[in-house]
């Protein structure tokens, strides 16, 4: 896999090269800022993914990431942040990215998660992704349904169909379809309108 890591931290960036060279599998680039990384993907991409540092230099918020889509040509593109706060990973997910990975995430969930979002997926720690959902509105089914669940479930209750789905959430249709099943089963639906039924009666929104 050919991964791009553009940090302007020389220390936290080779580390984690060596780290990802050493688990194997991995192709690994570097840049220090966006510029750098932008003449990475035109003199060695395309690559799999990219793991951008927030901060780094050319960044100016998220507009160091809108450059590295448009030139990854809609490869998958994570933003590494040692913050969290202020809402960081919801704009960025909003911004088009394919994850956000905090700067204190363990290594081997680091490469998990590399290898979750080259695959198509969009990613977030558990813990975090639970953090944002809490910070809004709680609903009933936080008990029984996973994050992921709950936001197909939302998605129901508009009248999405799983292709819709799968595009608002960046996933493919196959696991759309699993997350719906799942979510039935979890409520004891008899199919996705029963489901949206019984969540609206719940009072979730």
């Amino acid at each position: 896999m050919k991964i791009l890591i553009a940090d302007d931290h020389d220390l936290l960036r080779d580390v984690l090269r060596s780290y990802l060279e050493a688990e194997g599998g991995f192709d690994v680039a570097l840049a220090s800022d966006v510029d750098g990384a932008i003449a990475a993907i035109a003199a060695k991409g395309p690559f799999d993914i990219i793991l951008l540092d927030y901060t780094m230099p050319g960044m100016n918020d998220f507009e160091g990431l809108k450059r590295i889509i448009v030139a990854s040509v809609n490869k998958p593109v994570a933003i590494v942040s040692g913050s969290v706060s202020g809402g960081l990973p919801e704009r960025a997910l909003e911004e088009g990215a394919a994850g956000f990975l905090p700067k204190t995430l363990p290594a081997q969930s680091l490469v998990n998660a590399i290898r979750f979002m080259a695959a198509g997926e969009r990613y977030v720690p558990i813990d975090l992704l639970k953090s944002m959902q809490k910070d809004g509105v709680a609903t009933p089914f936080d008990d029984r349904l996973s994050p992921r669940e709950i936001q197909v479930l939302q998605a129901l209750c508009k009248g999405k169909a799983n292709k819709e789905i799968a595009l608002d959430l960046k996933l493919r249709e196959p696991t759309v379809k699993l997350h719906v099943k799942l979510v039935c089963r979890k409520l004891g639906a008899r199919n996705r309108t029963h489901a949206a039924m019984l969540a609206r009666d719940a009072g979730f929104r």
